[in-house]
């Protein structure tokens, strides 16, 4: 299968997982207080329905139009805009005759499912892998900073330090970019100095702008050979896997970043060099190319690495009782972050708003090759987006019928018919224009970057 399959078929299982649990948390507080639920769709049934099949007293379906799912419960003002039963005396088991802390019970099953379900899966990854990170502390040299166009505007160079962001301490080095989009300062030690910086505001527009080069902080590479091909044009220079250069052209060198201008600088040439073999410093003659290259692949063990004293991969395990306060503030933490983001995306000076993406974005976070791991926590991501997309006060989505409710249990006084039918209707054009700004920019990425 091609990967655009792959990514697709991943897509539409994750969706359909969680538009179904979601609707069940509707559907199941619903029956539990004896709320008549007239409908249970996935997908949307414009016209017509691909499956349907009435089981007692509910209608269960799969619609043609995958935006979403639904379940129609009586005598309520909802996607269905149902207005004929509206008007007729409520019944004992509608909606509307329920008490209001019921009815908020069943409007908030869905996000309550939504985010429970991300925590579950959370659980069930660290329980099952672990989690695996390069200690941050650990890195002998600082970070490597691939990008040097996108160093200068964040303010970091190779040989960095990166400690904290937002006062925070970075454990791993993985977490050290998604803190910084969501951050506001950084604190870094560079030449045995402390320094605090300023993450610029539009830094978010700034790493949009090359996605390829997004990930421009590394751990520094050591310059050690673990293979010399026989093609290669030093094949027969003496160099040895296990070879660790450190001088190159009579220039002092331990990382890859050290080496590369000075390639640059010698194309063509041959320069001499010195490895550290087995404890002992070997001269020797390398040719480079006129890409200045070597020709030599590189490359250590995560054991050899450790060993050097050069970074330290972790891996934590879980036991079952351990996995759950992990999974647990692995599903804050991914909830707090989407927040953090979304209040950039209001921020017009961050440029947040034009990574706004639709169903091709949310498709994309898949991997290409089918990778459970990686599909579970891309499900759990999207669970927790659903959920905090849900919760929002819009007429519409759930998070409106509870602004509603809220007010009710408040005020004492219920919202009028008519006025849910109003708000209802606002709620849907204003989705219909997101939908359209979001899938908008997809076509926009697709055609023109």
């Amino acid at each position: 299968m091609t990967p655009i399959l792959i990514k697709t078929i991943q897509f539409f299982l994750s969706l359909s997982l969680l538009i179904v649990l979601h609707e069940l948390g509707h559907f199941i507080p619903a029956k539990f207080f004896k709320t008549r639920v007239e409908k249970f769709y996935l997908f949307f049934d414009v016209k017509f329905s691909l499956f349907k099949k009435k089981i007692g007293e509910t209608v269960y379906g799969i619609g043609w139009l995958p935006l979403g799912g639904y379940v129609k419960i009586s005598g309520m003002i909802d996607e269905s805009m149902d207005k004929e039963q509206m008007k007729q005396e409520p019944k004992p088991w509608e909606f509307r005759s329920k008490p209001a802390w019921q009815r908020l019970i069943i409007m908030l099953g869905g996000v309550t499912v939504n985010f429970v379900l991300a925590v579950v899966i959370f659980i069930g990854l660290v329980f099952t892998y672990g989690e695996e990170y390069i200690a941050n502390d650990s890195l002998k040299d600082g970070i490597w900073v691939t990008e040097k166009s996108l160093g200068d505007e964040l303010g970091v160079r190779t040989g960095d330090k990166i400690l904290s962001v937002d006062g925070k301490k970075i454990e791993a080095l993985q977490q050290i970019l998604p803190e910084m989009i969501y951050g506001e300062k950084y604190t870094i030690e560079r030449d045995g100095q402390i320094i605090e910086k300023t993450i610029p505001v539009d830094f978010i527009e700034t790493l949009s702008e090359d996605k390829e080069k997004v990930r421009f902080i590394s751990y520094r590479l050591p310059f050690v050979i673990n293979e010399v091909p026989k093609k290669s044009p030093n094949a027969d220079s003496g160099l040895q896997k296990g070879d660790a250069v450190v001088e190159m052209a009579g220039i002092p060198v331990e990382y890859k970043d050290q080496v590369t201008p000075i390639l640059e600088a010698n194309k063509g040439k041959e320069v001499p060099i010195k490895v550290m073999r087995e404890g002992s410093l070997q001269d020797l003659t390398v040719s480079i190319s006129d890409d200045a290259a070597l020709g030599v692949v590189l490359g250590m063990t995560p054991e050899e690495f450790k060993q050097a004293g050069y970074l330290e991969l972790k891996t934590l395990k879980y036991s079952f009782w351990e996995s759950i306060p992990a999974g647990w503030n692995k599903g804050v933490k991914t909830l707090t972050d989407y927040i953090k983001g979304m209040k950039k995306i209001f921020n017009p000076d961050t440029g947040a708003y034009k990574e706004v993406g639709g169903f091709a974005a949310i498709g994309g976070m898949f991997p290409d090759t089918w990778n459970w791991p990686a599909f579970w926590a891309t499900t759990a991501f999207i669970s927790i987006i659903l959920a905090f997309m849900n919760i929002l006060p819009i007429p519409a989505l759930d998070g409106g019928h509870v602004a509603f409710l809220l007010y009710e249990m408040v005020t004492g006084r219920k919202p009028s018919d008519k006025f849910l039918e109003y708000a209802q209707m606002i709620g849907f054009f204003i989705l219909i224009a997101l939908l359209l700004f979001a899938n908008g920019n997809d076509l926009y990425k697709w055609l023109f970057k």
